[in-house]
């Protein structure tokens, strides 16, 4: 498999539309506006759902982890088996240091403080993979960032659905990302880093 995307998320209704959902909520919009990708697939292994495009250097494999979110590279483990395999892994998550309405792709970089990311690190044994960094700060009039403050605040925060309003904001996010990731899978990285962001 040339290139794995994973959207990072919990599974299940009650989250499906929340803050720390948003890396999964980008594969379902990618995943809907691609018809060449086959129907999802349960691989009980993994413990996700899997649909796969193309073959030799362009195939793609799109992965839905069915667990929590703190345990999210247990669905790559068995997926990426070297470095390159790595470099060629797009993990799409939100990030509370970004703007929602922004993303930004990056390589290599630490986890954040992001506890998905935590584990995909953890499981790889390795930070060198692509990073699709997705915005969901809210901001003050001026612009800067208001993050919530204490742990608490901050789970209840992420875990909070978004409003009507944020989610149109995200059609439009989605839509550049899923352009990223085309990018990603036929350009290389660099190139998509900087010709590809919000804003």
């Amino acid at each position: 498999m040339a290139y794995i995307i994973y959207g990072l998320g919990n599974a299940g209704d009650e989250y499906a539309v929340t803050r720390h959902n948003t890396g999964r909520m980008a594969l379902d919009a990618y995943y809907d506006a691609h018809d060449d990708f086959d129907d999802t697939q349960y691989d009980k292994k993994k413990s996700a759902h899997t649909a796969r495009c193309g073959g030799g250097k362009s195939a793609t494999l799109l992965v839905w982890y069915e667990g929590f979110m703190n345990n999210s590279g247990k669905a790559l483990v068995s997926l990426v088996k070297n470095q390159k395999q790595a470099e060629q892994t797009i993990v799409i998550y939100d990030d509370v240091d970004l703007p929602l309405g922004s993303f930004k792709i990056s390589f290599d970089r630490g986890d954040g403080g992001h506890n998905g990311l935590k584990s995909v690190i953890s499981y790889l044994k390795t930070k060198k993979f692509i990073r699709v960094r997705i915005g969901v700060a809210q901001t003050t009039p001026k612009g800067k960032l208001k993050k919530p403050r204490g742990e608490d605040a901050f789970k209840k925060y992420l875990l909070s659905p978004f409003k009507p309003d944020e989610r149109k904001q995200l059609k439009k996010v989605f839509k550049a990302v899923s352009e990223a990731l085309d990018c990603l899978r036929t350009q290389k990285r660099e190139k998509c880093t900087s010709m590809h962001h919000l804003p």
